[in-house]
């Protein structure tokens, strides 16, 4: 499906503009708890029992809800869903921030957070909708503006609770942020009348019978399980090695910071060039060496293993430009989307908990850093099958 033909120059920018806000507003909802999540514990008087569930919700929400989201436009309409999902984002934020009830804080978030996970599958269809032939430069733009969020929000939120006084304040600042990305979305609500009458929805059932839904599900959520485990144990890694918990935490950063430049890069690479085999089998290869870099030489070796791993996480806004690549139509980009991230996050937990249990038992990170190298591996294979020319509608016969 190419771009609606009543698009205005307003609307384009405005399309342009609510994407870049809405890759923004992606994790701050999950990412801003962690700083404060000591705070909040303290503050309802949360148990470990919900302080775990409080830590999970983000990858129930992406698994579950993202499930429903690609069903849910096609009954409401991609734009309308998508201003719904900033929302819910809205309304759990402000609502989990003024709640003194445990069992209502978790409910508000898992709202905000199923508004997140909608917005999270609908992107690479608004991409495929509007910029059939930008998908590269497009997918850049959010996922770059993924990254700042991440980054604005693990370091801001602290700084924010203080100047507000409390910690609710510091979690519902980034309502605000949510607020002005629904906005450019209101302009762009009467397309989904419009377009209601010429699409036909590809369920995620259809998808699932596919060789190609399960390579990419299988794909997204082996890099997702390697993303999760660097953010959930990589400065533990680095302290078991010997240093400080700050010099860990900058270890850390950099690793991620690192993925900041390459994903303005390497969606578009990926989507202008012939042999994208090769291009990501060259991101995902970094992965294995820096594991096994951190297993030989944690020390002297540490800020070259974290690039590499750094290099390595880039690989994800590759995959979610190339569900986008591998689709004709908007319908069919947002059904590989909500299938593969749906499938593939609830993969990606298996990551950071299987690590742990084998970093607990081996009380090293010899064997974790050699099981990561595995996994590493087995995402290149996936990735030879995915960079092959193939569409998902070809495959359900659509």
């Amino acid at each position: 499906m190419n771009k609606p033909h009543s698009d205005t120059r307003l609307q384009r920018w405005a399309v342009v503009a609510g994407i870049v806000l809405l890759g923004f507003n992606l994790r701050p909802v999950a990412v801003s708890v962690g700083p404060l999540l000591a705070e909040v514990e303290q503050g309802l008087g949360m148990g470990e029992v919900a302080t775990a569930l409080l830590t999970s919700l983000p990858v129930l929400a992406f698994a579950f809800f993202g499930a429903l989201a690609p069903a849910a436009a096609g009954r409401a309409g991609l734009h309308r869903l998508t201003f719904l999902a900033l929302l819910a984002v809205v309304g759990g934020l402000l609502g989990r921030s003024a709640t003194s009830s445990v069992p209502l804080f978790l409910l508000l978030s898992m709202v905000a957070l199923a508004g997140m996970a909608a917005a999270n599958v609908l992107l690479p269809s608004l991409v495929k909708l509007h910029f059939p032939n930008r998908i590269g430069l497009l997918t850049a733009l959010y996922t770059a503006a993924l990254s700042v969020g991440i980054t604005v929000s693990s370091v801001f939120t602290v700084p924010l609770a203080v100047q507000f006084g409390s910690w609710r304040g510091g979690l519902a600042f980034w309502a605000v942020a949510a607020a002005v990305a629904a906005v450019p979305w209101v302009l762009l609500l009467r397309h989904d009348a419009a377009l209601r009458t010429r699409r036909r929805s590809i369920s995620l059932w259809q998808v699932a019978r596919t060789r190609l839904g399960w390579t990419m599900a299988l794909f997204f959520g082996l890099q997702a399980a390697q993303a999760y485990t660097v953010f959930g144990w990589f400065a533990q890694v680095y302290r078991d090695a010997g240093f400080s918990p700050a010099h860990a935490g900058m270890m850390l950063g950099l690793v991620t910071g690192v993925s900041i430049p390459l994903s303005l890069w390497a969606p578009n690479a990926v989507a202008r060039t012939s042999n994208q085999t090769r291009l990501m089998l060259g991101l995902i290869t970094c992965y294995p060496l820096g594991y096994l870099g951190l297993a030989v030489a944690p020390v002297s070796g540490a800020w070259l293993w974290a690039l590499l791993v750094g290099v390595g996480m880039s690989i994800f806004p590759v995959v979610l430009t190339l569900i986008a690549l591998r689709s004709r139509t908007a319908d069919g980009t947002a059904a590989l989307s909500g299938f593969a991230q749906s499938v593939g996050y609830g993969l990606s937990a298996i990551g950071p908990f299987g690590i742990g249990l084998i970093y607990h038992a081996t009380e090293g990170w010899v064997w974790p850093m050699l099981a990561l190298s595995v996994v590493g591996v087995a995402t290149a294979v996936l990735a030879v099958s995915a960079g092959r020319s193939q569409y998902i509608e070809d495959q359900i016969g659509s």
